[in-house]
């Protein structure tokens, strides 16, 4: 029997929140967040909370062994999947992160992404479905038709809509602007999609009675010699069967209980979306809630693995005097790991909820200034934060298993699949080399406004700290890329995304060194900012000395 995720400690999560950046400052940008006090909070977390343990995390086994089928055109998931899913809606879970006029509880991002958190640690797979949901009707609110609005986002709010992103493509994953999917228009308004996406999660299931499709697809005219990319929506199998059609099921490393299709749309009635040629561009009001969101998943399965970890080295003995043998915690190189795995949780779930605050802050704010201002950071702080909880996910998991030693490499401890489950994040949702090119192209070279803003934030918070020189290397490496050539920019831009990772966490630990330890749940937090603090400086100084070097180590490439 394969031992179980340890439930999560709740407490510490609502200490997080209340002690996130500018939270309080959150809780006044809505009627529907001032009614989410402390109170309110703990309550909604623990409930959260017992769900996940009684609920999803025993169905993660389940998933992981049998994964999904392909019958008869249809995608149907493991066994359980459909019975919790269904106690999920009655729960209410699915409007959490919706607005109040759509039928949702609209609570406060932070506590959106702190209560997937929770669902995510004990059964990411699970917990993929909500996140194209909620992130479909921020998509539908912005840009369709009042029809369509009125006849989808309620469904999406209460989980009975599931929902997708379709984007890429076998030639086209990154480089959309290879895609061959093409979007006709007809002659009553709407518009016929001929195509075939990939890596579509959730583009079929049995969990909803339908699903619509946010389809990416060109709107140019056939021999165009440069696309134009339009954005659309597309109702599911159950509208139009012989339109929209799962050609397969992959096969994957991870996540076997979350059915990654591949799906052809053979002249399927769609609608546009917002403005036709500016699909991209709208999309990616979609795509920023799902990276947000790759941030809470990789926080789930990095503090499981973390608490895996820990719980097991306080019970396993090794070593010590013969007959009195010890707990691995006395060994000094078990501690390290012990304090790398709970500092890198913790500074994650720093990072994420503070992410989540300047998200709502850049939504909600009365003043245009510090909405605009917002929304720089925020795009400052996405690819820094997507790739964090990738990096910490996978990082956690391995080092869980290096803690277990041999027991963690076999299936009776849950961090092997937590390794495999984690790997992906690092690739979908845009890959780690992607968001370097993204944030030194379009966060640097372009347009740095999100960058000074996170430098004038952090070096108030971070005054008397290491971090203030750790900035003064940040904004170094950015001039230096400026004043280089497009070639070192390349060349540096996955040293430069580290340094910017490195100086985000080292905010984020920067704020903690100043909470006052007497408070509940601070005491791990200050001693997760010291250990951090003592080693910032050595790590920003080698990713600024990479970054210095700019496409130079490359010369050596055959």
């Amino acid at each position: 029997m394969r031992a179980a995720i340890p439930s999560a400690d709740t407490a510490l999560s609502l200490a997080h929140i209340e002690a996130s950046f500018r939270f309080d400052d959150v809780r006044q940008l809505a009627p529907t967040y001032q009614e989410c006090g402390p109170e309110t909070a703990q309550a909604i977390l623990e409930e959260a909370g017992r769900f996940a343990s009684d609920l999803l995390e025993p169905l993660n086994l389940q998933m992981d062994t049998q994964g999904v089928t392909l019958s008869r055109g249809r995608v149907l998931t493991a066994p359980g999947h459909r019975e919790a899913w269904t106690a999920f809606v009655e729960a209410g879970w699915p409007t959490i992160g919706h607005r109040a006029d759509h039928g949702g509880q609209e609570l406060p991002l932070a506590m959106c992404l702190a209560v997937q958190e929770l669902f995510d640690r004990a059964c990411p797979a699970f917990g993929m479905l909500p996140v194209p949901q909620r992130s479909a009707a921020r998509l539908i609110a912005a840009f369709a038709s009042d029809e369509d609005s009125d006849r989808h986002l309620a469904e999406l709010a209460s989980g009975e809509l599931g929902a997708t992103i379709c984007i890429s493509e076998a030639g086209a994953g990154s480089d959309v602007m290879q895609m061959h999917t093409h979007a006709m228009p007809q002659d009553d308004g709407s518009w016929r999609i001929t195509g075939e996406k990939c890596w579509i999660s959730f583009g079929d299931h049995d969990l909803t009675d339908d699903i619509i499709h946010c389809v990416l697809a060109r709107s140019d005219p056939p021999g165009t010699e440069r696309p134009e990319v339009s954005l659309f929506l597309v109702p599911g199998g159950g509208a139009q069967p012989d339109s929209v059609i799962v050609r397969r099921l992959e096969e994957k490393l991870g996540l076997h209980g979350s059915p990654t299709c591949a799906v052809g749309f053979e002249a399927a009635s769609a609608r546009l979306l917002g403005v036709r040629g500016r699909g991209l561009a709208q999309m990616f009001v979609m795509i920023t809630q799902m990276r947000l969101a790759v941030g809470a998943m990789g926080l789930g399965m990095a503090g499981a693995a973390s608490d895996i970890a820990d719980a097991y080295a306080r019970e396993r003995r090794q070593g010590g005097k013969p007959g009195a043998p010890v707990t691995i915690t006395a060994h000094r190189d078990v501690q390290r790991q012990l304090m790398e795995l709970a500092g890198r949780t913790q500074l994650l779930r720093g990072l994420t909820l503070n992410t989540a605050n300047i998200a709502d802050i850049a939504l909600r704010s009365k003043n245009e200034s510090e909405r605009r201002d917002y929304e720089a950071l925020l795009q400052w702080l996405l690819p820094i934060l997507k790739t964090c909880g990738a990096d910490a996910a996978f990082n956690n998991a391995s080092g869980a298993i290096q803690v277990l030693g041999g027991a963690g490499y076999t299936a009776d401890w849950p961090v092997e699949q937590i390794l495999r489950d984690a790997r992906v994040l690092a690739v979908f949702e845009g890959t780690s080399g992607m968001q370097a090119l993204d944030i030194v192209h379009r966060r640097v070279l372009r347009d740095s406004a999100g960058l000074a803003v996170f430098l004038a934030i952090a070096r108030l918070d971070g005054e008397g700290t290491p971090l203030v020189d750790a900035l003064d290397l940040l904004d170094d490496a950015a001039n230096r890329l400026k004043a280089g050539t497009p070639d070192d920019a390349d060349g540096a831009a996955a040293a430069f995304l580290d340094l910017a990772m490195i100086t985000a966490l080292g905010w984020v630990a920067a704020r903690f060194a100043r909470l006052q330890r007497s408070v509940p749940g601070h005491d791990d937090m200050v001693r997760t900012a010291a250990y951090a603090l003592d080693r910032l400086l050595p790590r920003a100084r080698l990713a600024h000395s990479e970054v210095c070097a700019g496409a130079g180590p490359l010369k050596h490439f055959i």
